[in-house]
């Protein structure tokens, strides 16, 4: 009997030595828990942080779509836009591009000559032939030529219309980054 005492008390104190081990390792999970949490939250605001210093900086955006072009292999639709600039003349539009390239605000330009035009104009509509310029520029670019052509415009309320670009050729975009350099 005094065997099975013994047995029947070292039992019962590995029993309470379980049972007080269960609570440490539940007690321990429990104030982990908060500590994960807190981390989790930590890092997940520090990335938020990460990413919206690169989508308002257009230095660090410019690298962040070339990365992200190099890794997927994929073009971010609306880094590039073509702005629509319109001019009553040939030799306004032509000094209005040779303008935009030496500032190094486009990778290209094109003019299409003598375009037929009908707009209000004072409550009335008026017929015009003009001279239309398509500028070929990174996004962050647009004010820059916007405020340009504002400048120097013949009219007074000049034509600028930006579009961005959603796909294209993945060389040809490339290139457009080469030939635009970084703000």
């Amino acid at each position: 009997m005094k065997f099975c005492t013994v047995c029947h008390l070292h039992s019962r104190t590995l029993e309470m030595t379980s049972n007080r081990m269960e609570w440490l390792i539940q007690r321990c999970h429990n104030q982990e828990a908060p500590c994960h949490s807190v981390c989790r939250s930590v890092l997940f605001v520090s990335c938020m942080l990460f990413v919206l210093s690169i989508c308002m900086s257009p230095g660090l955006w410019s690298i962040g779509v070339q990365l992200r072009s190099v890794i997927t292999g994929s073009y971010v639709p609306g880094h590039h836009s073509i702005v629509l600039l319109n001019s009553p003349n040939e030799q306004a539009v032509k000094d209005m591009g040779r303008a935009i390239m030496e500032k190094r605000l486009a990778a290209s330009v094109n003019i299409l000559s003598r375009t037929s035009t009908m707009y209000y104009w004072k409550g009335e509509i008026q017929d015009a032939n003009e001279f239309l310029m398509l500028v070929k520029t990174k996004t962050s670019r647009i004010q820059q030529v916007t405020d340009y052509v504002r400048s120097i415009h013949p009219y007074a309320n000049p034509e600028v219309l930006s579009f961005p670009v959603e796909d294209g050729s993945l060389a040809y975009l490339k290139w457009m980054d080469e030939a635009i350099p970084d703000d």
